[in-house]
């Protein structure tokens, strides 16, 4: 089993902890802090803000193929990036794993990537899931798609994004904050498609659509599109998986009332982000870290992504969850996802401006 330090060392205790941990290492060595760092070239020490407890099977199949065992520091990705800023030539880490191409465009700003040569990677994950000059690789996909009142809304209706401003959806929209970056990715590719000046028209016009204040997650969007506090939500399919799935009667109900659309799929088609990881450039363990990356484009490990958490394989060829297959195929926009993450201060701006919460 691998072991899960992130839950016990750095997030157990709450706030305080927290800046404990991340200014730790300036006070005492990494040997020290961690004694699994004196057993080099037999771990992988993975910094990661994925909060999946599935994930175990990914770190278990990999010890199982290699005998190298996965030592997992959990957070959200700022604080792990800040934390391997602080922790500088000392730290332990050899990767970190977010849940967005924009945490990964931060990370590898703070020059916190090295450069990875992988034909095993570059051979299975298509170019335009992956840094170009492989700083990092996606890992997963997850489709951004618009979920609707099966009663309220004729799929008819739908076409893409730019749509959501036209004023027969006044009061009737949801989507999270624009500070969360799932919001802040779909705009940078807006702005890759359409430029600033539009996107943000395009910004203000959903701001003036929604049916409330942005809140709560992607979950909690489809739950208000059920409860009939608006008719469209934006929102990661794999959230209505989870519902779909789930063992409480309730969430199946609300998943029972909402379909699903893919935007844009008569033009550039629907916006996809990954979930991804990169060798950081002080990893003590860069070679066994490569070899994780490449365990984890393998038939075993894309399985498992897509039938433990409901997300998309970057490998072609790999079956897609039953429930998320149900949801149809669709057309996805091949936009590097190194673009909208490029594009996420301008993201950030424009939303601000465009009053969207």
């Amino acid at each position: 089993m691998s072991s899960k330090l992130g839950r016990r060392a750095f997030l157990g205790a709450g706030a305080a902890a927290t800046a404990i941990a991340v200014g730790g290492l300036k006070s005492q060595s990494a040997q020290a802090q961690f004694p699994w760092f004196r057993n080099r070239g037999q771990v992988v020490n993975l910094y990661s803000s994925r909060h999946y407890d599935t994930d175990e099977q990914l770190y278990d199949g990999f010890r199982q193929a290699t005998g190298i065992r996965v030592n997992v520091v959990e957070a959200e990705a700022d604080q792990l990036i800040e934390r391997i800023r602080s922790e500088g030539q000392n730290s332990p880490a050899d990767l970190l794993m977010t849940v967005d191409a924009g945490r990964l465009w931060r990370a590898e700003q703070e020059g916190l990537f090295q450069a990875v040569n992988s034909s095993v990677l570059t051979g299975a994950i298509p170019d335009h899931l992956r840094h170009p000059d492989g700083q990092w690789f996606g890992l997963t996909q997850r489709a951004r798609v618009l979920m609707y009142h099966k009663d309220r809304v004729n799929p008819s209706e739908l076409s893409s994004y730019e749509d959501l401003v036209d004023p027969k959806w006044r009061g009737r929209i949801l989507t999270r904050s624009s500070t969360n970056i799932y919001s802040q990715s779909l705009v940078g590719s807006l702005i890759a498609a359409h430029g600033s000046e539009e996107t943000e028209t395009w910004a203000r016009g959903l701001v003036a659509n929604l049916a409330r204040d942005p809140q709560g997650g992607d979950t909690d969007q489809i739950r208000a599109v059920a409860a009939g506090l608006g008719d469209v939500a934006i929102s990661n399919t794999y959230y209505l998986a989870r519902l779909i799935k789930s063992d409480n009667a309730a969430d199946r109900a609300v998943a029972e009332a909402i379909g699903v659309f893919f935007p844009n799929q008569n033009d550039r088609g629907t916006h996809v982000n990954i979930s991804g990881a990169g060798v950081l450039r002080s990893a003590p363990n860069a070679a066994a870290a490569i070899q994780f990356l490449e365990y984890l484009v393998s038939p075993e490990a894309q399985r498992i992504f897509a039938e433990s958490n409901n997300e998309y394989p970057v490998v072609e060829g790999v079956a897609i969850d039953s429930v998320v297959a149900s949801f149809g195929e669709f057309r996805a926009d091949p936009l590097n996802a190194a673009v909208f993450g490029r594009n996420n201060p301008e993201a950030l701006r424009i939303t601000d401006r465009a009053g969207w919460k």
